[in-house]
């Protein structure tokens, strides 16, 4: 049961934003550096992408198994624990053991991004002032994406400017990490403290038969936006290393940190067009920026390259925020909590497989052809469902499904 009342309980929502960002950019930070891990260790462009991979396994797992259990014990405990886990995540790759330490970070790392992810969203809503739920939405969407932006452009900056670069990114982060659990020591808690209780602890996740004609279209939309910043996240830096031959892991940073500051932007602009428009419309603008990335690869343009990033970032942002409230609208109260869960799992699996794709594919192709056939695929993708969803408009498909 969430508490309402206490005063000042509002202030601490942007304090719970920060809390938030800080958690999120721990998650994408080792992004630039992978390049230094493969020469220093010596393993492939596939084994990058497996290393990306197991942090989204680690976000899925959680999601099913534990996506509710803030509900139950406060939010502040769960997120103390994810703040835990991304400090046992930053000594992993702080210890340099190889690739043994570098999935055990990875995977941490994926486990404290899935506490996250539903906790400290809930936590931004409820500490809002009273209708403020539409700026606190906004600030929980900006903390998300802008954190995950944010790891990236740290990480080049500090590698490639600093004496340490497969260290200092992560010194620093263990600092923030120190800050952001003193934060979340001094929020107010916002659930009422009761014992869990084994026939709720986990409710794991269920699409009811009523939601699935938006639920499909949706999560689709979602797979082929989360295709787009996994591929980014995972194999972007090496994009630009070898096919661009830009080795300045600055730029590689800042390249990433362009996509989820777009993201950012399309989600804040997601609410003025609404979901009919936005879902459709976000997925044909995702297309325009995948076809630039493949015409990146093909001329070999670091400027196409990064304005494919921000055209796919852009698309992925308005129909991401899109389909989660077509979602969250079409699903009953009493499901809604495991049909948007089932969302993010979708979504999380179209970080891994394809990702996990583009390696399997470079070590056949090689790089750059990898990366186009990757764009090809997603660009089909997103343009069936952009195409369908302008067919059918969400709010449609839910009054059908209602009325039957």
């Amino acid at each position: 049961m969430i508490a309402r009342n206490g005063d000042g309980r509002h202030l601490g929502y942007l304090a719970a934003s920060a809390v938030f960002a800080v958690g999120m950019t721990g998650t994408t930070l080792p992004t630039p550096l992978y390049g230094l891990y493969r020469e220093q260790l010596g393993f492939s462009e596939f084994m990058v992408t497996v290393i990306f991979a197991v942090y989204a396994v680690g976000v899925i797992a959680v999601l099913l198994l534990a996506g509710n259990v803030s509900d139950e014990t406060g939010r502040r405990p769960v997120l103390l624990v994810g703040i835990g886990l991304s400090v046992a995540s930053a000594v992993c790759f702080l210890a340099e053991g190889g690739l043994p330490l570098l999935f055990a970070g990875r995977l941490l790392s994926g486990f404290a991004a899935g506490l996250f992810s539903g906790t400290a969203t809930a936590t931004v809503m409820e500490l809002a002032r009273p209708g403020h739920a539409a700026r606190a939405g906004f600030a929980a969407t900006a903390a998300n994406m802008g954190g995950l932006g944010c790891g990236p452009l740290m990480a080049g900056l500090l590698a490639e400017y600093t004496a340490w670069p497969l260290r200092l990114p992560f010194l620093v982060n263990l600092a923030l990490l120190a800050l952001a659990a003193l934060l979340t020591w001094f929020l107010p808690e916002t659930v009422e403290r009761r014992r869990p209780r084994a026939a709720s602890a986990v409710r794991g996740t269920r699409v009811p038969a009523e939601v699935r004609g938006v639920f499909t279209p949706a999560a689709l939309a979602g797979f082929a936006g989360f295709a787009l910043l996994g591929s980014f996240t995972a194999v972007a830096p090496s994009f630009v290393a070898q096919t661009l031959r830009v080795q300045n892991l600055a730029v590689s940073g800042a390249i990433v940190f362009s996509v989820f500051l777009a993201s950012t932007l399309g989600q804040s602009l997601t609410e003025r067009l609404g979901s009919n428009r936005a879902l459709p419309g976000g997925c044909l603008v995702l297309v325009a920026g995948l076809l630039l990335v493949a015409l990146s690869l093909t001329l070999e343009s670091l400027p196409l390259l990064v304005l494919g990033a921000v055209c796919g970032g852009l698309g992925q942002g308005l129909s991401f925020r899109a389909a989660v409230t077509a979602v969250g609208r079409a699903a009953p109260p009493e499901h809604r909590g495991g049909t948007i869960s089932a969302f993010f799992v979708v979504a999380y699996v179209g970080i891994c497989l394809p990702v996990v794709g583009i390696g399997a594919l470079t070590e056949w192709l090689g790089l750059r052809q990898a990366g186009i056939v990757f764009a090809v695929c997603v660009i089909l993708l997103a343009a069936g469902v952009g195409l369908y969803v302008l067919r059918h408009p969400p709010v449609e498909s839910e009054r059908r499904g209602s009325a039957r």
